[in-house]
């Protein structure tokens, strides 16, 4: 996608402005310099920052930690509640990110089974009203449920985040009908989030009409990281442009890509 196609075509979330669709994550990356050259080639702008991953000793000790380590005047954080199991947590962790980031952006996780790891819906609500009262920009982790997409919309999330498949499963989108319904019904971006496990996964989503996608474990455990990146962020870009094209509709009969009309020996 050329510079200015994105910049007519910009992804805005709470009223600030992006180029990028594709977000990218933090974690699981065999070194920090493989993870740096990861959101270089990605071209991301939004990047996920898990807090209570992060050494709180060694901030108290003013020790470098991953968020001495990345360009924050260059990509916008977005701190999340990866870890929390219950909707109080959830909250506690959010706080101690604003504390820390002086973002007021959260990505909403509530994750009670270490097994699965698909989001609570309940706890999730619970945890958005209380964020929300305190002027958080909430952008919450979901299951591909369209009602509970439309209630989190109503209260005022800036996103919503339903997931492919289970995080980290690079299963890649096992909720499409689903997905289809929230973006049809949506009036905020939705972001799928969760299984993409090749680019192809995230060039369906965009196709469907998903305003933009997370990236994680797929990118962070490829053999090469920075390439993977690159090729989440053109999968990305051909989806979205496939979707303002507008596909044909599927048939279940064939039809020539040729004329028939004037065929030799073809009677008319």
């Amino acid at each position: 996608m050329s510079v200015a196609t994105q910049l007519e075509d910009p992804l805005v979330i709470a009223g600030k402005t992006f180029r990028s669709r594709l977000m990218i994550g933090t974690g699981k990356y065999r070194t920090d310099e493989e993870m740096l050259a990861a959101l270089e080639a990605s071209g991301a702008e939004i990047v996920t920052v898990a807090i209570r991953r992060l050494n709180l000793e060694d901030l108290k000790a003013g020790k470098p930690t991953l968020l001495d380590k990345i360009d924050w005047d260059r990509y916008t954080i977005l701190p999340n509640t990866a870890g929390a199991r219950t909707a109080e947590e959830a909250v506690y962790i959010a706080r101690l990110a604003r504390e820390l980031t002086g973002s007021n952006w959260v990505k909403l996780e509530v994750i009670p089974d270490p097994r699965y790891l698909l989001p609570d819906p309940v706890g999730t609500v619970q945890a958005a009203e209380i964020l929300l009262k305190e002027g958080f920009v909430v952008l919450p982790y979901i299951h591909a449920d369209p009602v509970l997409a439309r209630r989190l919309e109503e209260m005022g999330c800036a996103t919503v985040m339903p997931l492919g498949s289970p995080i980290g499963s690079g299963m890649g989108i096992f909720t499409l009908e689903e997905l289809q319904i929230i973006v049809e019904n949506a009036n905020v971006p939705v972001v799928v989030d969760a299984g993409l496990g090749a680019p192809s996964d995230a060039s369906l989503a965009m196709e469907i009409g998903a305003d933009a996608v997370l990236v994680n474990t797929a990118i962070a455990r490829a053999k090469n990281p920075a390439l993977m990146a690159e090729a989440f962020r053109l999968g990305v870009e051909a989806g979205r442009k496939a979707y303002l094209a507008g596909r044909i509709p599927k048939k279940l009969g064939a039809e020539p890509s040729s004329p028939t009309e004037g065929v030799p020996g073809r009677k008319a």
